[in-house]
């Protein structure tokens, strides 16, 4: 099972579930905690090959978002948590929006930050230097760069490093598993968004995400927003943590509110 922890608030609290990007681990929501839990329960889980979960991408049967969104599941079943709310950065978007398509029924409501849906197009020129550099570079090199061309600016600086330090964790052939994926992001997107579901949605972008934010669309007809980070880089929940935790948090209490109300 994948690794995580908990923190508890007040009796009868609501549940929160925070998912990592690829590099990360549960450490990166530490500015979130403290915010969170004065309202919420929280679950912080390590995906498959980060932080302290034992197993990585190379041990389940198949290499793919709704397979690592399966995995979470099993925590939730575990912890016998019903339903809950799911806070993600980057690629953890992708499995918060896998896991609302395989169980509708276990998500309240979704919280995507730096969220990856498409890639334009010095992107996919990056990913195809890198699809032939991945062979013969140490795997650091390349993920430092990948991170340096997404999170380039001075202010970006924290951000970057923080990722970078959590992706030693990973080894080559673990990034190399999850690097992989990359070809599955934007059909994954397209087959999910083709499907009618009016979970609660809020997307949180940095206004200087520029290789995602182009590509980020909302449709109010399926509850779905976007707010904006000004001055802020890819992952926002870091840089600019405490805009993202307010406006994050707005978003969760005003549907307790409404639910309290109905």
């Amino acid at each position: 099972m994948l690794n995580y922890t908990k923190f508890l608030s007040k009796e009868g609290a609501e549940w929160v579930v925070f998912l990592h990007g690829i590099g990360g681990g549960s450490s990166i929501w530490v500015r979130q905690i403290k915010a969170f839990k004065e309202h919420f329960n929280l679950l912080l889980i390590d995906l498959p090959g980060h932080g302290e979960t034992d197993y990585g991408l190379g041990d389940l049967n198949e290499h793919s978002f709704p397979v690592v969104a399966e995995e979470v599941l099993k925590v939730l079943n575990h912890e016998n948590i019903e339903k809950a709310h799911f806070v993600g950065i980057s690629l953890g978007t992708i499995v918060i929006q896998s896991l609302n398509d395989i169980a509708p029924e276990k998500v309240k409501s979704m919280i995507l930050g730096g969220a990856v849906e498409k890639f334009n197009l010095p992107a996919k020129m990056i990913i195809q230097v890198a699809n032939v550099m991945k062979n013969f570079l140490p795997y650091m090199w390349l993920y430092k760069l990948c991170a340096l061309i997404l999170m380039p600016k001075e202010h970006h600086k924290e951000a970057r490093l923080a990722f970078v330090k959590e992706a030693y964790k990973l080894g080559r052939k673990e990034f190399l598993h999850w690097y992989g994926m990359h070809t599955q992001i934007e059909k994954t997107i397209k087959r999910i968004k083709k499907k009618v579901s009016l979970t609660p949605k809020l997307y949180i972008m940095g206004s200087e995400d520029y290789m995602f934010l182009p590509f980020i669309t909302v449709n109010k007809a399926k509850n779905e927003a976007l707010h904006i980070i000004d001055k802020c880089g890819h992952v926002c929940n870091i840089e600019q943590y405490k805009e993202f935790n307010q406006r994050a948090l707005d978003f969760l209490i005003s549907m307790k509110k409404e639910k309290k109300f109905a």
